[in-house]
């Protein structure tokens, strides 16, 4: 069964590791191409992050360095895996193609300058995240101690996502920051995040988040993160069905899907090392659920969640 995977931090670590690190095969790629071609993976979101302890001044060439990575080493190394700019063209993938998105975690990266994020979008960005964790210029973050929402730039921001018709990825947000982004956002996700209940983790959503987010039409891609799925020092698939499980009783079944975090993380779920272990993944939840829910988590969520059949940009 073909996957999705809404979040992986693979070029960040590319770009720390330079040439060296072989997008085909590298071992410490959770997502490499081997790896995703076992794990029968259809579309891979590729996060754009760049750590806001670099200078401030040198933050939005890191991220054209990061882009240019994924042409480099990505796409034109490997002819079949296509760039998705207009979200049609995820209709015209070919059997053995691979879909690559390229996503924004935290817009530390513009400034406040929003002809920056135009050109991010030109380049093929078509998922924003306002923060990772901390605050910016646009919003407060989940681990930012005073709790604040949405700055005046951050909703310009949410508005020009909604114009170009760009997804605003709500995980690392602040419960403030949150409810703002619901407010506003035409097109809400949280690329990679799981259920508070189940999991009592700051980067997790309570059920009334996750409802109201639900209600908007938006999408969560449960992440497999440890820390984020159990506090336990083993975590199994199991343990990650609980999170599944949990927003299909908010009525989640057709708005969940798989935002892993693979190369963002250095622990792992039992069983869901890196992007191979999908299958093995489908099997379990086979089990489970009917094979039509499954389908629906594995892509069909994804496929019928996107914000439009082109981007505004573009027509």
């Amino acid at each position: 069964m073909k996957v999705v995977d809404t979040h992986c931090d693979a070029l960040y670590k590319m770009w720390q590791h330079g040439s060296a690190m072989r997008f085909e095969n590298a071992d410490d790629l959770q997502t490499n191409l081997t790896r995703l071609k076992e794990g029968q993976v259809a579309v891979q979101c590729f996060a754009v992050f760049v750590d806001p302890a670099i200078q401030t001044s040198q933050q939005f060439q890191v991220a054209l360095d990061q882009i240019d990575l994924f042409h480099t080493e990505i796409l034109q190394k490997h002819p079949m895996i296509k760039q998705i700019t207009s979200w049609d063209a995820l209709d015209r993938l070919q059997p053995g193609e691979i879909g690559a998105l390229l996503t924004l975690e935290g817009v530390d990266v513009i400034g406040n300058d929003l002809a920056r994020l135009r050109t991010l979008y030109r380049l093929g960005i078509r998922s924003v995240g306002l923060t990772w964790n901390f605050a910016n210029l646009c919003a407060d973050g989940c681990w930012e101690q005073r709790g604040a929402g949405l700055t005046r730039l951050g909703e310009e921001v949410v508005k020009l996502n909604n114009d170009y018709r760009i997804w605003t990825d709500v995980s690392h947000l602040s419960e403030r920051s949150f409810w703002d982004v619901l407010a506003l956002a035409e097109y809400p996700i949280a690329s990679h995040s799981n259920a508070k209940a189940v999991c009592d983790h700051a980067r997790n959503l309570s059920d009334e988040q996750a409802t109201a987010l639900f209600e908007k039409g938006g999408f969560i891609g449960i992440v497999f993160y440890p820390p984020f799925v159990k506090k336990a020092e083993t975590v199994t698939v199991d343990d990650v069905l609980f999170h599944i499980e949990h927003f299909c009783a908010l009525g989640g079944v057709k708005h969940i899907g798989f935002g892993s975090d693979f190369d963002g993380i250095d622990t792992f779920v039992h069983g869901l090392e890196d992007a191979s272990k999908y299958q093995r993944f489908i099997e379990t939840l086979l089990k489970y659920y009917k094979e039509e829910d499954v389908k629906g988590f594995a892509y069909e969520n994804f496929l019928n969640h996107r914000p439009g059949r082109t981007p505004k940009e573009s027509t």
